[in-house]
This record gives C-alpha cells, sequence and structure tokens, in this order.
C-alpha cells in the first residue's frame, strides 16, 4: 500500500517543472493539497492550517527550485515537513498512552487469524485506478483514532523509516508495530464491511 499517492494528487492541472505565479497555487494545487492534508490529520481546520503555511513556505522559497520535479510535486515536498512539524508538535501536547487491546478476538493462540480475511472482489494491481476504492478507504482511515492513523498514514502512504516515525511520535519500535497492526486490523474491518461487499454486490 505505498504508492497511494494518486488519490490525494490529481495528475492534471499544475503538473509542470516552472513554478507559476504564486496567486495561482491556490486554484491550481489548493484542493489536491487540501485532500493530501485531511487524509492524514482527519481534521478540516488543521489541513486548511497546513496548506497555507505550505504556500507561505513555498513563497519564501521560490529560488530554490530547480525544476527537477512538477511545481505540485515541490509543493507536497514542503507540505510534507509541515505535516512532520504537526505529528511532533502533537506528540508534545498529547504522549503516547496505550490502547486497550480491541483485536485481539481477530486472532488464535498461535497468531492465525481466527477469521480469516475475506477475499477481495477485485485484483490488488487494480486497486490503484478504482476510485470507489480510495473512497472507502479514505472514509475507513479517517474512522481511525488519531494517533493510529497518523503512524500508518507515515508508514504506509509516506513510506517513512521506522526509526524516523518513532523520532516524530515518541513511541517505542514495538509500539509503533502494534499500533500498526491495530490500524490495519481497523481497516480491514470497516473495509470488508463497507467497500468489499459493496462490490461484491455490485458485481453480483
Amino acid at each position: 500500500m505505498k504508492d497511494t499517492s494518486r488519490l490525494k494528487l490529481s495528475e492534471d492541472s499544475g503538473e509542470t517543472d516552472r513554478l507559476t505565479e504564486p496567486e495561482e497555487w491556490v486554484d491550481l494545487h489548493g484542493d489536491a493539497l487540501y485532500g493530501f492534508a485531511l487524509l492524514r490529520t482527519g481534521n478540516a481546520h488543521v489541513s486548511e492550517d497546513l496548506v497555507q503555511e505550505t504556500f507561505l513556505a513555498a513563497l519564501k522559497s521560490r529560488s530554490s527550485f530547480a525544476g527537477q520535479s512538477s511545481e505540485r510535486t515541490w509543493l507536497v515536498g514542503i507540505l510534507k515537513h509541515k505535516l512532520i512539524d504537526h505529528f511532533r508538535k502533537h506528540k508534545r501536547e498529547q504522549p503516547f498512552q496505550e490502547e486497550e487491546g480491541d483485536t485481539a478476538e481477530a486472532f488464535d493462540r498461535k497468531g492465525a487469524w481466527s477469521t480469516p480475511p475475506g477475499r477481495w472482489p477485485k485484483a490488488p494491481e487494480t486497486l490503484l485506478e478504482d476510485q470507489e476504492f480510495w473512497q472507502a478507504f479514505s472514509a475507513c482511515l479517517k474512522e481511525l483514532p488519531q494517533r493510529l492513523r497518523e503512524v500508518f498514514s507515515m508508514r504506509e502512504l509516506d513510506d517513512l523509516k521506522t526509526e524516523e516515525i518513532c523520532k516524530v511520535t515518541g513511541v517505542t519500535a514495538t509500539n509503533l508495530w502494534t499500533m500498526l497492526h491495530r490500524a490495519r486490523a481497523r481497516l480491514r474491518k470497516c473495509l470488508e464491511a463497507g467497500w468489499f461487499q459493496a462490490a461484491v454486490e455490485g458485481d453480483g
């Protein structure tokens, strides 16, 4: 679940190797950047602030744009740093506390699935182009507790290394593994209850 950038970033307007005028950035990239941030934070107000901070930082560093990537990719890179700063600040304000286990019933004493995962109604390699799946995935991701959504997003959407996530969030590697496990289990349950069933019925 690594290459999911197309869920947040449209591949149409704004993908140029030169900078447009700053007053055009909101129209060209505002919605894409907002969606990118919202999926990770789950908070509309925070996402709006982060996008504004991204535009301000980009304005100050326009001279550093080398044209080696698209304008939007450059802006997303700045936004990612803003998101990391936000998660790091959130760590200081709300230290991690171990949650009660809510997925243990999914496994037996040997660690095997008590209820095996359902069969995917579509081939996994086709899902990157399935907008209905990504809409369902986004909705399920937003339902995760905030800390689970944060670490899952950093690991699976942004492909950050374990050491970096632990540094940002202030959790141990063991706690991070537990949180990722719970996030995946909850996402699986949500998708099976929603998109999986709807996709099966739609093909029936």
